[in-house]
């Protein structure tokens, strides 16, 4: 299973992942901002807490996370499991 190594904010509500199996890249998250949940990170220095948690997850706290698989995929346009 491929699973998420690194993951670091950039400006404007991006981060930047690394994946175990080499994939690296930049995604935009800036859509997501000021909606919802994500209105947390309006919060100064919020959004720069992200962080992988235990399961795998992309995640600035306890009750805002992302999918990391559904991540690679944005970012490669393939699927995380061998066909």
């Amino acid at each position: 299973m491929i699973r998420p190594t690194e993951v670091h904010p950039r400006a404007g509500y991006r981060i930047w992942l690394r994946y175990s199996d080499g994939v690296a890249g930049e995604i935009d998250l800036s859509h997501l901002a000021g909606k919802g949940v994500f209105k947390i990170w309006d919060a100064p220095g919020h959004f720069e807490k992200v962080h992988i948690t235990s399961h795998r997850a992309i995640a600035w706290d306890d009750d805002l996370d992302l999918c990391a698989d559904a991540l690679y995929m944005e970012l490669t346009g393939k699927s995380l499991f061998r066909e």
